[in-house]
């Protein structure tokens, strides 16, 4: 209850006057900032499409149904491609990640003036540009394929792999650390003794974790040319083959869940 009064008299009251102002302040500056967006993202929007949408998607419905099943046969190497893609890409960036990790925790970086920001940089830029803008830059490089595929789900992968091992290495228990630098160990003693055998379970949950993300992200690689099955997408999208995309997508879908219950199995079988 906001207000409470007595014979009259108010006796408590939930906020003070200048509370309940700008309480009303940011609320009317919130909805002038909705209003104005609303406005910004009408003008910009062909609603005659957005009225007609339904039609249109029933319209594909109706020709997208039933999937053309026979054309599974040709799915094979393409959904294979794909799982290589995400399985390489997940592969080498866990290698790069793992020396890109250690340089950038504070209890294990070389130098903390000139390293680590070397470190953190690498992790930030690779990470904040998507796969799929990896994949665009990479094949006018080296040219379309799973080559381009792979590099770019791996230069992709690598920060968020690094920044989740360098989080674990930050978070080891040091007692440890202490006790084996205590016995005159040195530094990749203190290392292969003291702190690999605390985040290997990280390590192997993130792998994983990360190779389930992959493989959602190689589905969508050939729409650009990196090949998997998305290059087969791509193609029947062109021809406005409907029962093909159907199928594909069923064949995605399909892929999707099998990876995402090995991935828990591994998870669940490893932490």
């Amino acid at each position: 209850m906001p207000v409470v009064e007595q014979s009259g008299q108010k006796v408590w009251q939930r906020r003070t006057r200048p509370e309940s102002l700008l309480r009303w302040a940011l609320w009317l500056t919130g909805t002038a900032i909705f209003v104005y967006c609303w406005h910004q993202i009408s003008s910009a929007t062909t609603w005659y499409f957005v009225v007609d949408a339904p039609r249109i998607a029933g319209d594909i419905w109706d020709r997208a149904t039933p999937p053309k099943w026979n054309y599974v046969t040709q799915l094979g190497r393409p959904i294979w491609d794909t799982l290589n893609i995400a399985t390489l890409g997940t592969i080498i960036a866990l290698v790069l990640a793992v020396p890109t990790a250690f340089m950038a925790a504070r209890n294990t970086t070389p130098s903390a003036l000139f390293i680590r920001p070397v470190a953190l940089l690498v992790i930030v830029s690779t990470r904040s540009i998507n796969s799929l803008i990896w994949a665009l830059l990479l094949i006018a490089i080296i040219g379309p394929g799973v080559f381009a595929g792979v590099v770019a789900i791996a230069i992709r992968s690598i920060g968020f792999c690094a920044k989740l091992l360098y989080e674990a290495i930050e978070e080891i228990d040091e007692t440890q650390v202490e006790a084996i630098t205590a016995t005159g160990a040195s530094r990749w003693q203190v290392m292969a003794y003291g702190i690999v055998p605390q985040i290997l379970p990280a390590f192997a949950g993130i792998a994983v974790f990360r190779w389930d993300i992959n493989i959602r992200e190689s589905t969508v690689l050939g729409l650009v040319g990196a090949g998997g099955i998305g290059l087969q997408l791509s193609a029947s999208l062109n021809v406005l083959a409907w029962p093909q995309v159907s199928l594909i997508l069923v064949v995605i879908l399909f892929a999707v869940v099998i990876s995402e219950w090995v991935s828990a199995k591994v998870r669940g079988a490893i932490i």
